[in-house]
């Protein structure tokens, strides 16, 4: 059907770790279900999370030893793909009727990965995506994705896919994502700039598509009594920000910020051939006569066994 609800559910890791962070997600079930959802987008490195401020004892040239029992914690709190909390999403995915495309932190050897998984409510897990690009000092805990993991999917409420905060802002990747068919384009984060709700509205402007986004949203340090480096005590980690927007650059719902919740707007993806009557960015507005862009989706394992 070419109308169907879709969500951004704003919540936050918390401190208890995965096991607590997962029955937080688990307790929304009911108001997923009464939402009527037939998408729930939920924020960047929910299951696993998102260690604003940790620097993990890395100085340049040199790192301390107890950054490394930092990166052994965050390791330790980390999830496998497949494993017991995919088995538990996908239950949540079959009882609310809804696909689910959620950021987590993915265990693979000793390596780390900022990854964005999605559920189907038939199949259950059915493909993931790894952050091609950590940013800044996320390049110290978390490897980069390949081409081999940029799936979009047919699903309830249309072609689907996932870009995970910052890599939103690369435009070739973005182009590939366009080139691909997207129509509902989820954006997990953890950035509650104002500039992330400019970034939100361009993309769907320019993509012609909806967006979903959602982000985390975190208590200050005060009221998680820790301290963070260079960061006021009584401003709030991570503000939120979750929006969702419309295939002509305007907000349909949000943005929600300061406060846990479920943000639904409803969508019609017939309106997309409209909206791109007058651009369509890969179709009759590119000049593939004049730019050229080439995507590589094989798989880059460091080492190749033949046989």
């Amino acid at each position: 059907m070419p109308k169907s609800i879709v969500a951004a559910l704003q919540i936050g890791a918390l401190p208890g770790g995965k096991g607590e962070t997962l029955e937080q997600i688990l307790s929304w079930e009911g108001a997923i279900s009464e939402s009527g959802a037939a998408l729930v987008v939920m924020p960047e490195a929910l299951l696993g999370g998102y260690p604003k401020g940790e620097g993990f004892g890395t100085q340049l040239g040199y790192r301390l030893p107890e950054g490394r029992e930092a990166y052994a914690r965050y390791f330790a709190n980390a999830i496998d793909v497949p494993g017991a909390e995919t088995e538990a999403l996908a239950g949540l995915s079959a009882r609310t009727g809804a696909n689910l495309v959620i950021g987590v932190i993915e265990r693979a050897g000793s390596t780390l990965y900022c990854t964005a998984l999605y559920f189907d409510p038939q199949a259950g897990l059915v493909a993931k995506h790894r952050k091609l690009m950590p940013t800044g000092t996320e390049r110290l805990i978390w490897g980069k994705g390949d081409g081999s993991t940029l799936p979009v999917l047919d699903t309830q409420v249309g072609r689907l896919g996932a870009v995970v905060c910052w890599e939103n802002m690369m435009p070739l990747l973005r182009t590939a994502m366009y080139a691909k068919g997207i129509e509902v384009w989820c954006a997990p984060t953890v950035d509650e700039r104002e500039m992330w709700q400019v970034s939100m509205r361009h993309i769907a402007h320019e993509g012609r598509c909806f967006v979903v986004s959602a982000c985390q949203v975190q208590a200050s340090p005060n009221e998680l009594g820790v301290e963070i480096a260079n960061w006021p005590a009584d401003r709030p980690l991570i503000a939120g920000g979750s929006v969702i927007v419309g295939p002509m650059g305007d907000v349909l719902a949000g943005p929600l910020r300061g406060e846990a919740g479920l943000l639904t707007a409803q969508i019609d993806t017939d309106e997309l051939v409209r909206a791109r009557y007058d651009y369509d960015v890969v179709g009759h507005y590119a000049r593939p006569d004049v730019f050229e862009l080439s995507v590589d989706e094989r798989a880059r394992p460091g080492v190749r066994f033949t046989a």
